[in-house]
């Protein structure tokens, strides 16, 4: 279905990232994303239980930036631009 999707230009970026973040975590019923729009700017702050915090970021940040840079090269698609806040 996200090939289709990739194909139309209509990915919904709060899901791709929901999905991404709950193979991640220990605890996938509390992850939240959060989406605010701004024109053509595209805020997602996630949120997830406090004790997979630190599996999201990962060491050094890695995880946290793997996670921006997929999030940014799903909205060239869409022709949005992205900011993934972690909380």
């Amino acid at each position: 279905m996200m090939e289709e999707e990739a194909r139309t230009g209509n990915i919904d970026l709060s899901r791709l990232l929901t999905d991404m973040v709950k193979a991640i975590v220990e605890h996938p019923d509390q992850v939240n994303v959060a989406e605010e729009r701004n024109g053509d700017s595209v805020t997602l702050t996630l949120t997830v239980d406090p004790a997979d915090t630190g599996m999201i970021i990962g060491r050094h940040g890695n995880i946290a930036n793997s996670l921006r840079t997929v999030m940014r090269a799903a909205s060239k698609i869409t022709g949005d631009r992205v900011n993934v806040e972690i909380r």
